[in-house]
């Protein structure tokens, strides 16, 4: 089974992620992708790290190839980070059962029919896991705050628009959609794992 978890940024995705990898016992990846990009390829992870999130509305990933020699380096370097991010993805599902977080993975891995999960919540719940995860050298205000969660959930709009039409967030793209606003996300990990093992019975 290859579960994908599409989130907002704040709403605990990649804890619920990691909360039910420990729970069915398969693997977890989402960080792990960023660094296998950067030993790959040479770049510094935190590089890797900003430019898989942005978008490239240039072309469909499909096509990027020969053409790409015509846009500016820039461009060129988003493209090669994006498409080698879509080759570790596919290899990494193709190994066996797996938890993917973000990263378009429920796009790229659609053939495979993944168990696709979306986690959002309102934005009070977000500020405050937000600030929870903070150091106090990153203390920002509540409006700066609130500018770069919605600035995150943008660029990741953003690189699911390289992809696909489909929109981020929206149900219809998704087979399950979760809100955490206050929810224990550690409860619900039980009756999630039974819920997807039974969607693959």
């Amino acid at each position: 089974m290859i579960i994908t978890i599409s989130r907002e940024f704040g709403s605990g995705g990649r804890d619920l992620g990691r909360r039910l990898s420990e729970q069915m016992q398969i693997p977890c990846y989402d960080k792990e992708i960023i660094s296998l990009i950067a030993r790959n390829k040479g770049f510094d992870e935190s590089y890797v790290e900003m430019m898989s999130e942005k978008g490239i509305q240039s072309a469909y990933l499909g096509t990027f190839s020969s053409r790409s020699a015509g846009v500016d380096w820039y461009t060129r370097q988003s493209i090669d980070i994006i498409v080698e991010q879509q080759k570790i993805i596919k290899d990494l599902a193709s190994k066996g059962d797996c938890i993917i977080i973000g990263r378009a993975a429920d796009l790229i891995l659609s053939d495979m029919k993944p168990f696709r999960i979306f986690v959002y919540a309102d934005m009070a719940s977000r500020m405050k896991r937000c600030r929870e995860r903070e150091e106090d050298r990153e203390k920002l205000s509540d409006a700066q705050l609130q500018k770069n969660i919605r600035k995150i959930d943008k660029e990741r709009a953003s690189h699911r628009a390289s992809f696909s039409d489909s929109k981020w967030g929206d149900k219809a793209n998704y087979d399950l959609c979760i809100n955490t606003t206050d929810l224990s996300i550690e409860k619900i990990i039980v009756p999630l794992a039974d819920l997807i093992r039974a969607h693959y019975q």
